[in-house]
């Protein structure tokens, strides 16, 4: 008998008809002989909708009260998933996430989980039932409840997985594994029979939105198995998991992209010790990320740096800026929105050159300027307009031998990275 941990997304419990289809992929598994830990999200847009709803009477609504109206989706779910099961001649029983033993911090809308104390589903397991678990929530220690975030369903399932030993945690959503990019651009991408931690985890930073980075941490940390595979179909899926078997000289695995970004420039910075701390500093306390930093050359003993931050924080980070102006008595603040960031992941880049070299190469011939470059051992990211990303995204895929049934590019002698 093994353990599954089985999440299910939104859009697979998005109608009675769905959440009736999920309960008998729960059954077929219980019925092979194993016990199931089943996590799931919101029915469909109904986290969109309670958000809409709360805009209707607030336009800055309390996060308390946020979390309190948004778990309430994933409650909806669990308890008609279990209704679901009894109908089928299953036992079950549905927890919440607190009732799961899931503790988190206090950070309402973003927390992080801090603790597991899985004994009530172990002990619902022990007597043979189904447990179903509300993905996305959990409790502070002085009581209060809390939301992990966009993605957290698939936190609290990786969480638990750990947490109870599970053979492996299954991710089902809409789609039937993970692809070498957006298959809704490019027709031919690739399906990965597997792929690595730090390659997923690259791959969820940068864009793809088929796992959420937080997730793939918690599975790398734990050596939690991740299979992401669709809850409409029985094709194989994609294995997440430490090693992953690379085809013969593959460079890149996959291709991402981000249009949640945007760029905020300070010129005339004056060139002294502790400007940087100063204005990234600021920003972290008001617990903005930022992305790709530039700074460029120092003339008149000032210099000019760009950043980017999500196109969401664009407002409060400029606010930011415009507060520090004493501090760092910049000449002159600018922002650009209408970007997108196309990234290359692969363990593969680090022993083949000429991988960037030829990204870049590929951009230009597009017609593209690059705005910005980030890179690591086994990614490189650019900045660049959105006008022509679909072209852009089509081009790098076939450039790098991505396309189904294509050679893959091995590098070339110009560029170690």
């Amino acid at each position: 008998m093994s353990l599954f941990v089985m999440k299910f997304g939104g859009s697979s419990v998005g109608s009675a008809e769905r959440i009736m289809r999920v309960a008998e992929r729960i059954i077929e598994k219980k019925e092979e002989g194993h016990q199931c830990v089943v996590v799931v999200s919101a029915m469909g847009d109904t986290t969109d909708e309670l958000i809409d709803l709360s805009r209707q009477l607030s336009d800055q609504p309390p996060a308390r009260e946020m979390d309190m109206l948004l778990t309430t989706g994933e409650q909806m779910s669990i308890s008609l998933l279990s209704i679901a099961l009894h109908a089928k001649g299953h036992e079950a029983v549905s927890y919440t996430g607190w009732q799961a033993g899931m503790t988190t911090d206090a950070t309402h809308a973003k927390a992080k989980i801090t603790d597991i104390q899985p004994q009530r589903v172990l002990d619902s397991l022990e007597a043979g039932k189904i447990v179903v678990v509300a993905g996305f929530q959990g409790i502070s220690k002085d009581g209060e409840i809390t939301t992990l975030g966009r993605g957290g369903s698939d936190t609290t399932a990786v969480a638990i997985a750990a947490a109870i030993k599970a053979d492996a945690c299954e991710i089902y959503t809409d789609v039937d594994g993970v692809y070498s990019t957006d298959p809704r651009i490019v027709k031919v991408a690739r399906k990965l029979v597997e792929i690595s931690y730090d390659e997923m985890l690259e791959l969820a930073n940068l864009g793809a939105a088929v796992l959420h980075p937080r997730a793939v941490e918690y599975a790398k940390h734990y050596q939690v198995p991740l299979v992401v595979r669709s809850s409409f179909t029985y094709n194989e899926g994609t294995l997440v998991k430490e090693d992953a078997v690379m085809e013969q000289g593959i460079a890149v695995r996959g291709i991402a992209y981000d249009k949640n970004v945007a760029r905020i420039s300070l010129i005339g910075v004056p060139d002294q010790p502790g400007v940087l701390a100063k204005v990234f500093g600021s920003l972290a306390e008001q617990s903005i990320d930022v992305d790709i930093i530039v700074q460029s050359g120092i003339t008149s003993e000032k210099t000019n740096f760009s950043f980017t931050v999500s196109l969401t924080d664009l407002e409060k980070a400029l606010a930011v800026v415009a507060s520090i102006k004493d501090a760092v008595p910049y000449d002159e603040v600018s922002s650009e929105t209408n970007l997108v960031k196309v990234s290359i992941v692969g363990a593969g880049m680090v022993s083949n050159p000429g991988v960037a070299a030829k990204m870049f190469d590929v951009i230009s011939q597009q017609g593209i300027s690059i705005k910005m470059v980030s890179t690591s051992e086994i990614k490189c990211s650019c900045v660049i307009d959105q006008e022509k990303l679909t072209e852009v995204i089509l081009a790098l895929h076939s450039a790098y031998g991505l396309d189904t049934n294509q050679t893959a590019f091995v590098g070339g002698p110009k560029d170690r990275r």
